[in-house]
């Protein structure tokens, strides 16, 4: 249904060449802090390129902060962050996105929405309507092109954040509970665009509370615990055989502090 090819040309060689299953993103000495409080401290974590890695722990673990470090948003206090090996650079940040729990939906139409996002990008503009056309009507909002995007539901507005982020050809799509607040149909809707990003080739790494929806989704849990990693491991096993005790305690329901 998506394909990150769909637009011939605004996939770069660098980016189609990074494939398999080298480490897309690495970190080493990560430290996060506020005020002096240390609220993320990781000494070394790689998230693979393709697939989904599913970002889980109890509230305050550091779920959110990660994706911010890891999307350029936030600076580390210490350590670093590599993409494809390199730096994390702003130019490497654009070709990654992120959707929030609660995305910005601008005061325009869909469409335009989703060209805006495009010229971020650095999309020519004589391209922009075309693929943002072609984008929409592959996921389902193409008879809603020229409709205000504030006026959609709720969970349209989500499925349009989604869209709009992965109109950009990202190679990672960082997502933060993106489903948090909406009904059956919409987590549907949304579940089924980022089964077709991961199979089109963009690597997801998605926080979530829904331990179904993890399972639906995910390749792997990175699961965390005041501000650390605790476990990373396939979907399945986290689920039937969790390694740590904190791991453990959570699928199993526990209230973890």
């Amino acid at each position: 249904m998506f394909d990150r090819g769909i637009s011939s040309g605004f996939q770069s060689d660098e980016t189609a060449a990074c494939s398999g299953d080298a480490a897309l993103l690495s970190v080493s000495g990560l430290v996060f802090e506020i005020a002096g409080k240390t609220l993320l401290q990781i000494q070394s974590l790689d998230i693979p390129a393709g697939g989904t890695t599913v970002i889980m722990g109890p509230n305050g673990a550091g779920k959110s902060l990660l994706l911010r470090l890891m999307h350029g948003l936030l600076p580390a206090s210490q350590g670093s962050i590599r993409m494809t090996g390199k730096p994390l650079t702003a130019a490497l940040c654009r070709r990654q996105a992120m959707v929030f729990q609660s995305p910005v939906i601008l005061r325009r139409s869909v469409r335009a929405n989703v060209e805006f996002a495009l010229a971020a990008n650095g999309v020519p503009w004589r391209s922009r309507r075309k693929r943002a056309l072609e984008v929409l009507s592959a996921t389902g909002l193409g008879n809603k092109a020229k409709q205000a995007a504030r006026s959609l539901s709720g969970g349209e507005q989500q499925k349009l954040a989604v869209v709009r982020a992965l109109a950009t050809e990202p190679e990672i799509l960082f997502l933060d509970e993106p489903t948090s607040n909406l009904d059956p149909a919409s987590v549907l809707a949304i579940e089924r665009l980022l089964r077709a990003a991961s199979a089109a080739g963009t690597k997801v790494v998605l926080v979530t509370h829904d331990l179904g929806q993890a399972r639906r989704l995910g390749d792997e849990v990175l699961f965390l615990h005041r501000g650390q990693v605790v476990e990373q491991t396939p979907m399945k096993r986290f689920v039937d055989a969790p390694v740590s005790t904190e791991a453990a305690a959570y699928v199993s329901g526990e209230l973890l502090v």
